[in-house]
C-alpha cells in the first residue's frame, strides 16, 4: 500500500480510518526503514478490533451514549498515540453530528434534476438550514465536552487536531461555529482541517461559498483533503474533472499547509496523476 503511494512520488502519506490493526506492524516497518513518511493521521487509526471497513463516525464525539463515550475517548487516544508513533504532524477529527431529517438526500435530488433555482428548492434549503441551527446545541456542547478530555493528550505529544468539514447536513461541526470552536478551547494543539471536495458539495447545494468559508478560517488552517466533485455531489474524483475551482482558492494556499489527495480507490494511476499535476500547476508543487 505504500510503496504504492511512493510510487506515485509522494515522500508522505496520511493514515487513514480504514487501517486495520493487521496493517500496523508493516506500516511501522515502512516508516522505520524511511520507505515513507506519515504526514497526517485520520481518527479513528488503527480500526477498532472488529471492524472491518472505513468508520471515521463510529463512534461520536457528540453522543450521549456513556458507552459510545467512553469508545470515543479509547480510540481517539489510540489514534494519538499511532500519530506520535510515525512522527505525523496532526490527526484528522470527526466531530459528531446531530439529529435531522434526509435534508441532504433531497437537496441532492432535486439538483440532479436541474431544480436548483426554484423556489420550492430555496425553501426546502432554507428548512434544513434552520433545523440544523435550531437543533444544534446541544450536540455541539457535547462535541466539546468530549474534546476537551483529550486535548491536553494531543499538546502533551506535540500534535495538532485538525477539525475537518463535513458535507453531510447533519454533521458538526455547522459552518458558523468553527470560529466559536477554536476561540472556546484556545489551545495551540486546535487547527481547522479543509476537505475541497466536502465544502464544493456544500457550496453545490447552496449553504456557503466556498472560497469565501476557507478565506475566513485561514488563520487557523493546517492543511487539506483535495479531490473535485462532480456535480452535484460525487466526490474524490480526479482534479480537474468537477466543480471544484482550484485556481480561485490558490490564493489561499500557503507552502507549510499540508496537502492530501483523498481518491478514489477505484481511481486509475493515470487519472489520479493527471489530477496531482493539475493541482501543483495551480497551487504549486510544495
Amino acid at each position: 500500500m505504500l510503496r504504492e503511494i511512493r510510487a506515485l512520488g509522494f515522500e508522505y502519506a496520511e493514515l487513514s480510518h480504514g487501517i486495520r490493526v493487521s496493517l500496523l506492524p508493516g506500516i511501522l516497518e515502512a516508516v522505520s526503514v524511511g520507505e515513507i513518511k506519515i504526514s497526517t493521521v485520520h481518527n479513528f487509526c488503527p480500526l477498532p478490533m472488529g471492524v472491518t471497513h472505513a468508520a471515521p463516525n463510529l463512534y461520536e464525539f457528540s453522543s450521549d451514549n456513556t458507552r459510545d463515550h467512553e469508545l470515543v475517548l479509547r480510540h481517539t487516544r489510540k489514534t494519538l498515540e499511532l500519530a506520535a508513533r510515525v512522527g505525523a504532524e496532526l490527526v484528522v477529527l470527526h466531530f459528531g453530528s446531530l439529529e435531522l431529517k434526509d435534508y441532504g438526500g433531497k437537496l441532492k435530488e432535486m439538483l440532479a434534476r436541474g431544480e436548483k433555482e426554484t423556489p420550492k428548492y430555496e425553501k426546502l434549503r432554507a428548512e434544513a438550514d434552520k433545523a440544523r441551527q435550531s437543533r444544534k446545541v446541544k450536540y455541539f456542547a457535547r462535541a466539546c465536552a468530549t474534546l476537551k478530555e483529550f486535548l491536553p493528550d494531543a499538546e502533551k505529544l506535540g500534535l495538532k487536531l485538525g477539525i475537518e468539514n463535513r458535507e453531510a447536513l447533519d454533521e458538526l461541526p455547522v459552518e458558523d461555529d468553527f470560529h466559536f470552536l477554536f476561540q472556546e478551547m484556545n489551545s495551540p494543539a486546535m487547527a481547522y482541517w479543509h476537505d475541497v471536495g466536502h465544502a464544493q458539495i456544500k457550496e453545490n447545494l447552496g449553504f456557503i461559498k466556498h472560497f469565501d468559508h476557507l478565506d475566513s478560517l485561514t488563520a487557523y488552517l493546517a492543511g487539506f483533503h483535495i479531490h473535485d466533485v462532480q456535480f452535484p455531489a460525487r466526490d474524490h474524483c480526479p482534479p480537474g474533472t468537477g466543480t471544484v475551482n482550484f485556481a480561485a482558492l490558490a490564493p489561499l494556499v500557503r507552502p507549510h499547509h499540508i496537502k492530501v489527495f483523498e481518491f478514489s480507490p477505484a481511481m486509475p494511476e493515470e487519472l489520479a496523476r493527471q489530477g496531482i499535476q493539475h493541482v501543483k500547476n495551480l497551487w504549486g508543487a510544495e
